[in-house]
């Protein structure tokens, strides 16, 4: 099937919004499935982990193909809960159009602001589906208006709907101008409601208006007051969409099965191929500035991005690739360009959610899963051996919450740490390490359910039972003030001694990270010695000197030292270098910096006293209020995220249930003396009690 005749969409949104019911949906309609999966009795087929059942959300993103119309659609539903934000980035990074779904109740709920700027990262032409219009509550209109009031979407109906609530029963589409009405055997046309003439009317002119600033023949025949032909109206909403000009919207009831066929043609209609989307740019390996354009052809070199493993039980780990030119076939040698070494493809399968079949190639636009990767994991850029770039990687937010993990059978330890490997090299946002002087394996991930999650797939996956401590905040350590320290290292031990000699200047970095740099004039320390230094100092860095916690944002220059022809070695200026370091960043005013995070909280009226109380108990700051629908507020805010352990059932029961936030990580900032003296105590506390 032709290139243009492609369609790789993702389907994203807030939590509960509809995502994976809208999904069995389509399959059910494209022929892939017999009968619609509900998530609610845990029967999806795009939630097919024992973990998306059992709770009925989705929590890793999943792959499947269907047909309609003659083109073939490549889907990716995804997680809408916060803290598996990374499945959402790393779909929209190889995607080329998007469905956001919308709840006809709650509009632009928290979630659904990051999934929209995390699409306006990647620049993805996305549509709207506003979906439940038969619930209780449901406003089309309003939805229409918070997408263009929070979002920017210059958001357009395409579609109005017939009734509301329990009386939703069709759709008129205001392109075609043609009504639709859906019952138990289908959808069926019917005339335009004698009391919404008027409206449709009206609301087809806006359209036509609006796509009118985009394109100057619709402008000349819309300004001649001359019907303007269906066709040329497609194209030109086609044009506006891809330019991400404007944000086409539809609406329905997928869970009743209402305007999901015409959300299909809509598809087909005004998202992009991938011959739309053009040449991906990559960069020269050797001169970054230089780049170098890939089409999607398959006469071009091979470049593919990995963007998700996967650890079947069955067929090992699974490397999910998006290709973007060239072909790829089994045996063929690739290279790896992030880590700059070669790779041999093995199988490749075309994954249908938990369902694979084995191809023998696969070229441009194509979502595969290939078998038998050693080194590549998310992010990687494969390519042609002789033709090497490398394509933008995927963001990845740092992990905020930490768990202690041990195996409860002392024995299973190794068992851990290799099913732990196989969870951190699926998820780039989960991470684990090893704490040499407590013997304890550390977990951080973006939330408690996120670690929930693993600790659950642990036990019941890779069959590991495991103890888990408390979650603990993943602090950092920083300096607020400069200073000159030298040390000495000088040890006779009988043989050969140690001796390293170095003086350094560490000074507050802010945003910038750990920088090192080298003024050492006449060879006071040699070459290979400044990089052993280096290293010294950074690993020290990682390790934390006040509380156990990785360092940031500091800058060392190393200003002078010396060395002996025969005691100095690699090792004692490492050791020399950290020590130094170490008695420095405790006289440059050391602080803990404790991680911020990004809090939206949505709640009835009535509340909001006591949701305002609260947070502020927790040290949150609010930072805007504004109407988020008839009777309900949002608040913005910053908190810290020590204080937000148990908040989800405190806010719960603060408003009887009603209202719903939604987290996330923004930046590290440091805490008061009075909290950072607490958190040293309870830390101490810890280890000595352990």
């Amino acid at each position: 099937m032709p290139l243009r005749k492609l369609r790789n969409i993702g389907i994203a949104a807030h939590i509960d919004a509809g995502k994976t019911t809208l999904t069995e949906r389509i399959l059910f309609y494209t022929g892939v499935t017999r009968k619609t999966g509900e998530v609610h009795d845990g029967q999806a087929t795009m939630d097919f982990m024992k973990q998306e059942q059992e709770r009925g959300i989705t929590i890793a993103s999943a792959a499947i193909s269907c047909q309609w119309n003659n083109h073939n659609i490549n889907i990716i539903d995804t997680p809408g809960h916060i803290d598996f934000t990374i499945e959402v980035e790393r779909s929209l990074r190889v995607i080329d159009g998007m469905i956001a779904v919308f709840c006809a109740i709650g509009g632009v709920e928290p979630q659904t602001e990051t999934v929209w700027n995390q699409a306006d990262r990647y620049k993805v032409p996305r549509i709207a589906f506003v979906n439940k219009m038969d619930r209780s509550g449901a406003d089309f209109y309003e939805v229409v208006t918070m997408m263009n009031n929070y979002l920017d979407a210059n958001a357009v109906p395409f579609q109005l709907p017939i009734g509301a609530e329990e009386s939703f029963t069709g759709l008129i589409d205001l392109i075609e101008y043609k009504a639709y009405n859906f019952t138990e055997k289908g959808r069926e046309e019917i005339s335009i409601p004698a009391d919404m003439i008027e409206t449709a009317k009206a609301a087809r002119i806006t359209l036509i208006e609006k796509i009118a600033d985009f394109n100057d023949e619709i402008m000349n025949l819309f300004l001649e007051e001359k019907e303007i032909p269906c066709d040329l109206l497609k194209i030109a909403c086609r044009d506006a969409s891809l330019k991400l000009l404007i944000t086409p919207v539809f609406c329905g009831a997928a869970y009743k099965n209402k305007g999901v066929q015409l959300l299909l043609d809509a598809v087909v209609d005004y998202l992009p191929s991938p011959i739309d989307v053009g040449a991906v740019v990559g960069t020269d390996l050797i001169e970054t500035e230089k780049t170098h354009k890939r089409c999607p052809s398959a006469k071009e070199p091979f470049a593919a991005l990995a963007f998700k493993i996967i650890n079947d039980p069955f067929v090992g780990q699974q490397t999910f690739i998006r290709i973007y030119s060239g072909l790829l076939k089994s045996g063929m040698p690739v290279l790896n360009s992030t880590k700059g070494k070669a790779e041999r493809i093995g199988r490749i399968l075309r994954i249908s959610a938990k369902d694979r079949e084995d191809i023998s190639e696969a070229g441009p636009g194509d979502i595969v899963a290939l078998i038998g990767m050693k080194l590549t994991k998310t992010g990687d850029t494969l390519c042609d051996v002789d033709h090497p770039l490398l394509l933008e990687n995927i963001h990845i937010t740092p992990p905020v919450i930490e768990l202690k993990i041990t195996p409860a059978v002392r024995k299973e330890q190794e068992k851990l740490g290799e099913a732990l490997r196989k969870l951190s090299n699926e998820d780039p946002s989960f991470t684990v390490r090893f704490d040499e002087e407590t013997a304890e394996t550390i977990v951080a991930g973006m939330g408690e359910l996120h670690l929930e999650i693993i600790v659950d797939r642990l036990k019941h996956e890779f069959k590991v039972d495991v103890v888990v401590a408390e979650p603990s905040v993943a602090f950092r350590e920083a300096i607020t003030a400069e200073l000159d320290c030298d040390y000495k290292l000088s040890k006779q031990t009988g043989g050969k001694g140690q001796f390293a000699n170095v003086k350094i200047r560490m000074e507050p970095n802010p945003g910038k990270g750990y920088e090192f740099v080298d003024k050492i004039k006449g060879g006071s320390i040699p070459a290979e010695y400044v990089v052993s230094v280096n290293k010294g100092i950074q690993k020290t860095i990682l390790e934390g000197v006040l509380a156990g916690f990785p360092i940031v944002d500091v800058k060392i220059t190393l200003l002078d030292g010396s060395f002996h022809p025969v005691d100095s070695s690699d090792m004692a200026f490492r050791t020399c270098a950290s020590i130094c370091f170490k008695k420095g960043f405790m006289r440059a005013a050391p602080v803990l910096l404790e991680p911020m995070m990004k809090i939206e909280v949505n709640t009835p009226d009535e509340y909001i006293g006591d949701v305002v109380g609260n947070l502020n108990r927790r040290r949150g700051v609010i930072e805007s209020m504004r109407r988020y629908r008839k009777g309900s507020q949002k608040l913005n805010g910053l908190v810290p995220l020590m204080e937000m352990f148990g908040y989800a059932s405190q806010l719960r029961n603060i408003s009887s249930g009603r209202a719903n936030y939604s987290m996330e990580f923004l930046r590290y900032s440091p805490v008061n003396a009075t909290i950072q003296e607490q958190a040293l105590k309870k830390l101490a506390e810890k280890k000595e009690q352990e």
